[in-house]
C-alpha cells in the first residue's frame, strides 16, 4: 500500500540534499559530507543487524566513498599537521571500515562513527567560536 510512496519520498530527499548542497557554502559542505558518512554507516550497521551482505556493502562504500573523495580529497595540504593528522585518521577509518565490511564487524563500525561523530561535532563548533571571538574582539 505505502510502497507506492517510497519512489516520490526517495525523489524528495534527493533534491532537499540537492539543494543544501547547492546552497551550502565550503564549510557547511564539509559537515555535509560528515553527516552523510554516519548516516551511510547507520545503514551499513542496520544491514549487518539484518544479514543484509549486499546492502551492508553498498552503504559501506558510500562511507568509504565519502571518507576518500570528500573528506581526504577536501584537506588543504598546507593546513600543515592538522591536514597531516586528519589524512592519518581519515586513511585510518577507510581501513577499519573495509576491515568491518569483509567481518562483519559492528565494533570497527562503531568506532569510526564515534570518531567521526568528535569530528562532525567539532567542525560544527567553528563558526560558533569564530562569532564568539569576533564579538569579544
Amino acid at each position: 500500500m505505502f510502497s507506492s510512496y517510497r519512489p516520490a519520498a526517495s525523489a524528495y530527499r534527493r533534491l532537499d540534499l540537492e539543494t543544501s548542497v547547492a546552497q551550502a557554502d565550503p564549510h557547511a559542505l564539509v559537515g555535509l559530507l560528515y553527516d552523510g558518512a554516519l548516516s551511510a554507516i547507520a545503514q551499513a550497521r542496520r544491514a549487518r543487524r539484518g544479514s543484509d551482505v549486499a546492502a551492508r556493502g553498498q552503504a559501506t562504500t558510500r562511507a568509504l566513498r565519502i571518507l576518500e573523495e570528500g573528506l581526504k580529497a577536501s584537506l588543504d595540504r598546507r593546513g600543515g599537521e592538522i591536514a597531516s593528522n586528519l589524512e592519518a585518521l581519515y586513511d585510518y577509518m577507510i581501513r577499519q571500515l573495509l576491515g568491518a565490511n569483509a567481518a562483519g564487524d559492528d565494533a570497527r563500525y562503531a568506532e569510526v562513527a564515534a570518531m567521526l561523530e568528535q569530528l562532525r561535532d567539532a567542525w560544527n563548533d567553528i563558526p560558533r567560536q569564530a562569532r564568539a571571538t569576533k564579538v569579544i574582539a
